[in-house]
């Protein structure tokens, strides 16, 4: 779905950091040196980072129940 905001178990702000990560492994960096770069030191900000799968476009090709 939608990249949460805060890290579940900190609260740490992470949404912000979804897109420049992105980013940064398109560019072929390792996922380690994009979070080191993106200030991610905690592995449960790691993990929410990793274990986002964007659905949000699968979803709005089907249209809204009523």
């Amino acid at each position: 779905m939608i990249i949460p905001i805060r890290c579940f178990s900190c609260g740490k702000l992470i949404a912000s950091s979804f897109k420049p990560y992105l980013e940064l492994i398109e560019k072929g960096e390792t996922a380690e040196d994009a979070f080191k770069k993106l200030g991610l030191e905690r592995f449960c900000c790691r993990r929410m980072i990793i274990s986002h799968v964007d659905l949000i476009d699968d979803l709005l090709r089907f249209p809204r129940l009523q």
